[in-house]
């Protein structure tokens, strides 16, 4: 088989920005990603949002689409542009319709887990008009409040007292979709990336602060990254296993990458799976690449490289 040349993805799309939460994410990583492939010689060009997309679909500028939109509501990982990517017949980088469906809501997300035996944490839906006491009372203190289908830590709190839910709930609710209560874990915090069928070095995250939120993400300049994140080669390769199974039981492909946290006795629990993760300057599948050998460009190259010969998913 011959090598892969430049010419041979066409004109690439480097779907960006849009209008969920996390826009200004997704065009910082957009920037980048567009830079490396156009250094690989790649014809690429940067397309932000959904709409300008579908009208350059129309006009039959693009042969293929490197997502890297974030989020949902305007996002790319939602299984809306998905689907009006195969309806075009278009190739796309990352996971199809169900998986980037399933894996944007994480309380389906559980469910297939806890279907299968997989670890996460015990967790309560909260419907509207329910009993946030009770449920946090039934899952013990402490808590997490979140929105079902947000992303890069949006409307996220860490409630210890009673007296705080109420708050922690308005928060959450100001994000569209269902709201999640889970127990929160006491532990350390892990990312595992997904590259084809290979789960990447595990990176264990240490914020200077009490919790990785936002701003740890993406502004903080003394958040540590210890890659890999586990020094036993078992427990390790054990982490790196469930990752996998994770992304591949919510019908995942292409790239993705695996949150999870470590309890301190030992215990991963699986939180989220993010299927157009980051590829800021701060974002952790390059990160883990990296410690493979795997530069930058070389990465971007390798994802769209799966789009070849599969035509429209």
């Amino acid at each position: 088989m011959s090598a892969i040349q430049a010419s041979d993805f066409g004109r690439v799309a480097v779907l960006m920005g849009g209008t969920s939460s996390e826009r200004e994410v997704s065009l910082d990583s957009g920037r980048n990603v567009l830079a490396a492939l156009r250094a690989r010689g790649v014809d690429a060009a940067a397309v932000d949002g959904i709409p300008a997309l579908r009208q350059a679909l129309v006009e039959g500028r693009y042969d293929r689409v490197f997502n890297v939109l974030h989020g949902h509501h305007g996002g790319g990982e939602d299984g809306v542009l998905q689907g009006l990517l195969e309806s075009f017949g278009i190739p796309y980088t990352g996971s199809d319709v169900l998986g980037s469906a399933l894996s944007m809501d994480k309380i389906r997300s559980k469910q297939v887990w806890i279907a299968l035996g997989l670890p996460t944490p015990a967790y309560r839906r909260l419907a509207p008009g329910s009993d946030v006491h009770q449920a946090a009372a039934e899952l013990g203190l402490p808590v997490i409040v979140k929105p079902a289908c947000e992303g890069s830590s949006v409307g996220v709190s860490r409630v210890y007292a009673d007296a705080d839910l109420e708050a922690a709930v308005s928060l959450a609710a100001r994000y569209p979709g269902e709201l999640l209560m889970e127990q929160l874990i006491e532990g350390g915090e892990y990312t595992v990336g997904i590259l084809g069928r290979e789960a990447l070095p595990s990176i264990h995250i240490v914020p200077a602060g009490a919790y990785y939120d936002y701003h740890a993400k993406y502004v903080a300049e003394d958040t540590q990254y210890i890659c890999p994140g586990l020094v036993d080669p078992a427990a390790e390769e054990a982490m790196r296993a469930l990752a996998l199974a994770a992304f591949e039981a919510l019908g995942c492909r292409g790239w993705g990458r695996v949150d999870l946290m470590r309890d301190r006795a030992g215990k991963n629990y699986l939180l989220e799976v993010n299927t157009a993760p980051g590829m800021t300057s701060h974002s952790l599948v390059p990160k883990a690449a990296a410690k493979l050998g795997i530069d930058f460009e070389s990465l971007c190259w390798r994802i769209l490289a799966d789009t070849l010969g599969e035509g429209a998913r």
